[in-house]
């Protein structure tokens, strides 16, 4: 793995070892921040199941402001330390949190902390998705800022609903077995969804 862009551009990452994580691969990694650029400059970031941490060092070296780092295993966060440690990212710049998504944002949700501009969410493929989108959809207006964005890496082939509580589905994209659903908050009136697939 290594940084696409930004200020650690070509920085090589250290990998899992186990297979059983399976990275964000640096062309669908490249995809994902081409879409959300417009939103990265200055964003308080949340690399939700974060795994090795690339997606979330990819935003601090395109500009985000601050990004949380959330994964339940303690030897993922030893592996995002230490690809933060390679990229010198200055402690005022991350946080990292060794804790279940869910049991996070339910503890996030009685602390009241800050809203999030992007959310990037890629648990194993095998998870239960909706558990997590619901509390997202339930508290919406809590967890991501008005124009905030909520990015599900998940297989091609299982299919996330269009609109979650309070939030809708605004973009899909296809690559290989793997695809990418891009939530906003829902407005009033019908949301228009719209799909691609990438060669």
């Amino acid at each position: 793995m290594r940084v696409i862009a930004g200020s650690f551009r070509g920085r090589k990452l250290k990998s899992p070892a186990s297979f059983e994580t399976r990275p964000t691969s640096d062309r669908l990694r490249e995809t994902l921040f081409n879409v959300i650029a417009p939103h990265i400059e200055g964003a308080r970031f949340l690399d939700l199941c974060a795994g090795a941490g690339a997606v979330g060092i990819e935003a601090i070296s395109r500009g985000a402001a601050y990004v949380t780092f959330v994964d339940r295993s303690r030897q993922m966060g030893r592996l995002i330390k230490a690809n933060l440690d390679l990229c010198r990212v200055g402690v005022d710049e991350f946080e990292l949190v060794i804790m279940e998504a869910g049991d996070f944002l339910r503890r996030r949700l009685k602390r009241k902390g800050e809203p999030w501009t992007v959310v990037f969410f890629d648990p194993p493929y095998a998870e239960d998705y909706l558990r997590v989108l619901k509390l997202f959809g339930k508290d919406a207006n809590e967890l991501m800022n008005e124009d905030g964005l909520l990015v599900v890496e998940h297989h091609h082939k299982n299919d996330l609903p269009e609109a979650v509580g309070g939030l809708r589905r605004c973009r899909v994209l296809k690559q290989g077995e793997s695809a990418l659903s891009f939530y906003e908050r829902a407005e009033d009136g019908a949301e228009e969804i719209s799909s691609a697939k990438l060669d």
